[in-house]
């Protein structure tokens, strides 16, 4: 297993990250998967085995339930330098505080995590969504407060937009208060917005980059094709969209041919591809059940030839051109190589 620094932090993260949205499975989870606490054991002890030091959960994952799954199943691993991350912001009641980045919110629901966790501390916070109704002044304060007591380590902000994530920034920094290591955003072959403007910040800013549902949802895992509907569709989950269903299905069949050349699934070539781009930390991966996650686990130490890359960049191209002035950028140090570029040209 690799480990990478966080952004500018010096916190080292596994690439690979546990994520456990399918814990619990209740509500409209259910439709994600259900494991319990039995399987959740399992799964935690499958990944501490391969090296994985990240697991990454929320408050409104099945209401909670996932995070109290993660402290009973965690047990005295935790000591073992398991790093947990865990978000807050979207609506886990009917009151009317109950959503939202305000102090009040915020401090309630770390400090309940804290409880469901069975830990004092968790190690990073994102703040789920942009809240357009709160100050980003007062929830930067907030999650200064939490950091300064010693509740959260690194904080990081999921599912916010360019301009979101620079004016929160700008604020930590006028006011010496505590600042975003990481993001955690929707990045896949399939969806590529993200070069326009929030990995261009990451190398920027210096912001690491954890990337959620990597294999869209399973579709790029190469277990489904034109006329196969996915077990999430069928259960109703639509997370995350698919604009163009002719072009993911050209995307699959090129992850196919490079997987079956290899000898291996198409779904480690699709997070082996994202492992390889600028900025990017970790990939959050869930797992129904051990053999999935098995096999998810083997792209940490995949490596793509630069012609697997070419194929793939062509074929994921998005198909709106990219205006000339955000066509290429190149990476800093920090991130990879100095020559390193995320290459936009459609030429």
């Amino acid at each position: 297993m690799e480990y990478r620094t966080l952004g500018r932090s010096g916190l080292k993260v596994s690439t690979l990250t546990l994520g456990t949205m399918t814990f619990g499975g209740t509500g409209p989870f259910a439709a994600v998967g259900n494991s319990d606490l039995s399987e959740a054991r399992r799964i935690i002890d499958t990944c501490i085995d391969a090296g994985i030091n990240l697991i990454d959960t929320a408050n409104v994952y099945s209401s909670g339930l996932s995070e109290e799954i993660i402290g009973e199943a965690l047990g005295g691993k935790r000591k073992n330098d398991v790093l947990i991350a865990s978000k807050a912001r979207m609506r886990i009641g009917t009151g009317p505080n109950d959503e939202g980045l305000s102090r009040h919110h915020l401090i309630r629901e770390c400090e309940k995590s804290l409880k469901r966790l069975k830990t004092d501390v968790i190690d990073i916070y994102f703040v789920h969504q942009w809240d357009g109704l709160t100050p980003v002044e007062e929830t930067i304060a907030a999650l200064d407060t939490l950091v300064n007591q010693g509740k959260i380590r690194y904080i990081g902000c999921s599912n916010w937009s360019g301009w979101q994530v620079m004016k929160a920034l700008a604020v930590s920094d006028s006011r010496h208060q505590a600042r975003f290591v990481t993001q955690q955003i929707h990045y896949t072959l399939e969806a590529r917005e993200a070069e326009y403007e929030l990995l261009p910040i990451s190398v920027d800013q210096g912001l690491g980059v954890l990337v959620w549902s990597p294999l869209a949802g399973g579709l790029l895992s190469g277990k489904y094709h034109r006329d196969s509907p996915t077990a999430r569709q069928i259960g109703g989950w639509t997370e995350p969209p698919i604009r163009d269903e002719d072009r993911l299905w050209r995307i699959v069949d090129v992850l196919n041919e490079i997987g079956k050349a290899r000898g291996i699934s198409g779904a480690q070539v699709a997070l082996a591809w994202l492992l390889a781009r600028p900025a990017v930390s970790s990939l959050v991966i869930g797992a129904r059940n051990e053999a999935q996650l098995k096999d998810n686990l083997a792209a940490a130490s995949l490596s793509l030839t630069e012609d697997e890359r070419q194929r793939l960049d062509a074929v994921s191209r998005p198909p709106v051109l990219y205006p000339y002035w955000h066509q290429q950028f190149t990476a800093r140090d920090r991130f990879g190589p100095a020559d390193k570029v995320l290459d936009r040209s459609h030429a």
